[in-house]
């Protein structure tokens, strides 16, 4: 079965994510976004065919898309690391092509204590 795992960063985003929903819209909101995100996150265990490629992007980088928010990932074996995770109305694509080069190490670091 697919291991899910999330870095520092990811684990930041979501704690942001619930900080930002909590002070804009109130609990049952935010909660819903934290419950929709491990949603996907389980869909994503069952069936790593969800995540998508985007042009411009190294193959390392893979995509998936809960409501208003981006998981992107990594896959190696078994395991779908999430790098980070970004909201839809970021400009996302500049972000991540400034952000790619340290995803990718955080990655690469990763997966080498795997080893």
């Amino acid at each position: 079965m697919t291991k899910i795992k999330l870095t520092d960063r990811a684990l930041d985003d979501l704690t942001k994510i619930e900080s930002y929903s909590l002070e804009q819209f109130g609990k049952k909101v935010a909660n819903k976004y934290l419950d929709d995100i491990e949603l996907g996150l389980n869909l994503l265990q069952e069936n790593t065919g969800l995540l998508q490629a985007i042009e411009g992007f190294s193959g390392k980088l893979k995509f998936y898309r809960i409501r208003n928010h981006f998981l992107i990932c990594t896959e190696v074996h078994t395991t779908v690391l999430v790098l980070t995770i970004k909201h839809v109305q970021m400009d996302i694509i500049n972000n991540l092509l400034e952000m790619e080069p340290a995803l990718a190490i955080e990655a690469d670091l990763y997966f080498q204590k795997l080893k």
